[in-house]
């Protein structure tokens, strides 16, 4: 699948990944601080923002479809920054281009299996509004608040909603979001891995750390105190300072 990306900078090749429900703009705090140093590629997953869609959506396909971009623009020797779904897939793909990445950095995921009440609310929410194919704004907010969802996830979903239209696949999202909780063990990757943990996420607690070294048995786990699961967005300037000394130390 040829992905929608946007494409800045020269210097070594940094691949940013989004998390579900989200686009290739969500890790834009952290693309633009790096774009001096680096050549920066934002990606839309399949099924979100401009990027075709598909009925199929698990790790093993979205990982192709990075391969696919990295081969359709000749990269080499690339970095991968993934938050949350877009973390899973960079870590899935040491499993098929092993050979250009040189280090990965995985924000709040881990290499496990999550249960799909995770984002359980969110999925209801979703479903609700497209049921009813709602596009009034309002009426979204409401049924999304009586979801309690928070006014952050709010703002955060009603990004993805542009002319009365939401630009991620909700239909394929709900149906294939047990393959999005979901992780196969892989073959140990020992290149640098760097884990991003919120402080306040259950994401990655200490019950996973021995799942993470026994996958990426090089990896370093970094805590945010004070952030949850949105940490980037949330404690921008300690996951930046975080970026940079990991990549200055690795480089």
């Amino acid at each position: 699948m040829k992905l929608n990306y946007k494409l800045q900078g020269n210097g070594p090749a940094i691949i940013f990944m989004h998390g579900v429900f989200g686009s290739l703009d969500n890790l834009n705090m952290l693309a633009k601080n790096l774009l001096s140093n680096y050549q920066i590629v934002q990606v839309d997953m399949r099924n979100h923002g401009f990027s075709p869609w598909s009925d199929v959506m698990n790790y093993q396909v979205m990982a192709e479809d990075i391969a696919q971009l990295c081969h359709n623009l000749g990269l080499q020797d690339v970095i991968l920054i993934g938050h949350s779904m877009g973390g899973k897939v960079a870590l899935q793909l040491t499993q098929i281009i092993p050979d250009i990445i040189q280090q990965i950095v995985a924000i709040d995921i881990a290499p496990i299996q999550y249960p799909i009440a995770t984002n359980a609310l969110v999925l209801n929410a979703l479903t609700q509004v497209v049921s009813q194919s709602i596009t009034d704004k309002k009426q979204i907010i409401s049924i999304m608040k009586n979801n309690e969802l928070t006014d952050a996830t709010i703002q955060f979903l009603l990004k993805s909603f542009k002319n009365g239209q939401w630009l991620f696949n909700v239909d394929v999202i709900v149906k294939q979001y047990q393959h999005l909780c979901d992780w196969q063990m892989i073959s140990p990757w020992l290149k640098p891995t760097l884990f991003v943990k919120g402080g306040n996420s259950n994401y990655i607690t200490a019950k996973d750390y021995d799942e993470i070294y026994l996958q990426f048995p090089n990896a370093k786990i970094e805590t945010v105190i004070g952030a949850g699961h949105n940490v980037h967005a949330e404690k921008t300037a300690q996951v930046l300072q975080i970026l940079q000394h990991w990549l200055c130390h690795q480089s």
